[in-house]
């Protein structure tokens, strides 16, 4: 039974980050939600206290993915700069993969919703930039970057470089692959952080 209930509530969240790949939708109420996935929105109460909760299972499931893989590029890779590389690319791929999960990155799904789901929204980024941080700070130990260069601005400018690029996908209705042209912005990006 416990098996089945977290299959159910694996569908109900699919079927939420499906609607949200509509780049025109609105507000997603729970009654679209259930006709979406033909039950009644008791059935999504009896897995979900409320919509609110179903937006942290997704916040959830981004967390852990996006952290599942740069935990092993920073345990795989052994430089600083293809670390910080390697985890951008991953942010940029996974919301290419992951349309609906865009626009809850961006927080663009989550106006009108519970404040606390900005909050956590919000502290994802804060980690992200960590994380970015302390590439930066392994690159300058692995001298790949000068040790006077100013890991908090690039770590920042980074972090800036990837919202924008989530924006600018969500945005242009998806059509704007965040991935396009990032091997030329990459090394546009390090010749500012190496300078």
């Amino acid at each position: 039974m416990a098996g089945r209930t977290g299959e159910r509530k694996t569908q109900i969240l699919q079927a939420l980050a499906q609607m949200l790949e509509n780049p025109t939708a609105g507000k997603i109420t729970t009654a679209a939600l259930a006709a979406r996935l033909q039950v009644s929105e008791a059935a999504l109460y009896r897995h979900f206290s409320g919509k609110a909760q179903m937006f942290e299972g997704l916040i959830d499931f981004i967390e852990h993915t996006l952290f599942g893989l740069i935990n092993k590029i920073v345990s795989e890779e052994k430089s600083g700069l293809r670390q910080l590389e390697a985890t951008i690319a991953v942010l940029l791929g996974f919301a290419q993969k992951n349309r609906g999960m865009t626009r809850v990155l961006i927080g663009d799904a989550l106006v009108n919703e519970d404040d606390r789901l900005q909050v956590r929204i919000n502290q994802l980024h804060d980690r992200i930039e960590a994380t970015l941080k302390q590439a930066l700070r392994f690159g300058v130990s692995q001298n790949e970057l000068q040790a006077e260069a100013d890991i908090t601005a690039h770590a920042n400018l980074l972090m800036s470089f990837v919202t924008g690029r989530w924006h600018q996908f969500a945005k242009s209705g998806f059509r704007r692959d965040p991935l396009e042209l990032w091997g030329k912005q990459w090394r546009q990006l390090m010749e500012g952080v190496l300078a």
